[in-house]
C-alpha cells in the first residue's frame, strides 16, 4: 500500500490546529482569516486530486490545479496586500533563487537520476527540499507573507525549470507540474518557511522588547493588521 500523502496529512494537521483556535498570530500577520485559511486548504486538498492535460510531443505536461494553480492565486494574493515594494520585490527574488536552488540539487548534486524526486543520499528528498526551500526563502524573504510566497512559489519554479529542461532536450517524458511528490514539497516548503519566520520574527520581537511600528512605513504597519482591525482604527480617527 502506497504511504499516505505527507502534504495532505500536513495539511489535515493545520485544519485541525486552526480548528482548535491556534495560529491566529500567523494568519493575522498573513491577512488571512481562519476562515479564509481553512478555505484555502480545502482547495489544495481537492486540487491535488484534479490535473489539467496539456498535450505536446515529445514531451506532455499536466497542471496539478492544488500543486500548482491555486499556489500561484494564494501567492498573488499575499503579494497585492505586502506592505510595501520591498517586500513584494524579495518575495519574487527569494522565488527565484529558491527554485534555482531547488532544480540545482534535484539536477546536478543527484547526477544521474532523471529528475528532483529521486533517491538522495542520506536524506529523503521529500525532507531535503521544503527545509531547503523553506531557508532559503526566510532568508530572502524574512517576513511572514515573502517567505511562504517564495518557498512555495520557488518550488513550482523548481519544477518549470525542469519540464524546460527535458522539453529542450525533447526527452519523451510526462511531467506533472505541481503534482506527485512536487504538491508535499511545496506544502512541507509553505509551512517550514512561516513556522521558521514566526519563529524567527518572535525571538527578535522579543529581544527588542515588543514589535513596534516606529520607523516603519505606514502602509506595511496597515497591512500588518488584523483582518477587520483597519476599519476599526478608521472609525476612530
Amino acid at each position: 500500500m502506497d504511504r499516505f500523502p505527507i502534504g495532505l496529512l500536513a495539511l489535515i494537521i493545520v485544519s485541525v490546529l486552526i480548528y482548535l483556535g491556534l495560529g491566529h498570530r500567523v494568519f493575522d500577520r498573513m491577512r488571512l482569516t481562519d476562515r479564509a485559511a481553512l478555505v484555502i486548504i480545502a482547495a489544495l486538498l481537492l486540487g491535488s486530486l484534479i490535473d489539467i492535460p496539456i498535450p505536446g510531443r515529445p514531451v506532455s505536461v499536466s497542471i496539478n490545479v492544488g500543486g500548482a494553480l491555486v499556489p500561484v492565486g494564494l501567492a498573488i494574493y499575499l503579494l497585492a496586500g505586502a506592505g510595501t515594494r520591498e517586500e513584494r520585490s524579495r518575495a519574487l527574488w527569494g522565488a527565484l533563487l529558491t527554485g534555482a536552488v531547488v532544480y540545482f540539487i534535484g539536477s546536478y548534486l543527484m547526477r544521474g537520476l532523471p529528475e528532483p524526486a529521486g533517491r538522495y543520499h542520506f536524506m529523503e528528498p521529500l525532507y531535503l527540499y521544503p527545509i531547503v526551500a523553506g531557508v532559503v526563502a526566510y532568508v530572502m524573504g524574512r517576513s511572514r507573507r515573502a517567505a511562504f510566497v517564495a518557498a512555495t512559489l520557488g518550488v513550482l519554479l523548481g519544477d518549470i525549470f525542469h519540464y524546460l529542461r527535458v522539453a529542450a532536450a525533447r526527452v519523451p517524458v510526462r511531467v506533472d507540474i505541481g503534482g506527485g511528490g512536487v504538491f508535499d514539497t511545496i506544502v512541507l516548503a509553505g509551512i517550514f518557511a512561516v513556522l521558521l519566520a514566526e519563529v524567527v520574527g518572535e525571538i527578535r520581537e522579543r529581544a527588542q522588547g515588543g514589535p513596534t511600528a516606529e520607523g516603519r512605513a505606514e502602509e506595511l504597519v496597515t497591512n500588518l493588521q488584523a483582518p477587520g482591525e483597519r476599519g476599526r482604527d478608521d472609525e476612530g480617527k
